[in-house]
């Protein structure tokens, strides 16, 4: 999260990622209008926050994403944790490396 961890408020976001209103808010299921007002500060529910941030600031396919992918990580956590610990180690390696590049191309 560290590509937007200053940013506060979706607008900023939205601008960073370069998307008009209706392409940031309906990935996750909001109306243009209904963003249009938290933009404009009205007070943003968690569960939209929450979809705003893994969608938009983690990066989610909230469409690949299936509730066995769940039960895999939690199997693999009680079962095989220093797999699970290696993985992890890992993935937020390569996740640095690409939020390192994406930083070099926003400037």
């Amino acid at each position: 999260m560290k590509l937007f961890e200053k940013i506060t408020n979706p607008r900023e976001i939205r601008r960073k990622l370069g998307l008009n209103q209706q392409e940031f808010w309906s990935r996750i299921g909001v109306t243009q209008s209904g963003g249009s007002r938290y933009e404009s500060g009205r007070n943003m529910p968690k569960p939209v926050r929450e979809l705003l941030r893994l969608v938009h600031v983690e990066q989610i396919d909230l469409s690949k994403v299936r509730r066995e992918d769940f039960e895999i990580v939690e199997y693999l956590k009680e079962t095989h944790p220093d797999l699970y610990k290696s993985l992890r180690k890992a993935v937020r390696a390569k996740m640095e490396t690409q939020e390192s590049g994406a930083e070099a191309l926003l400037g």
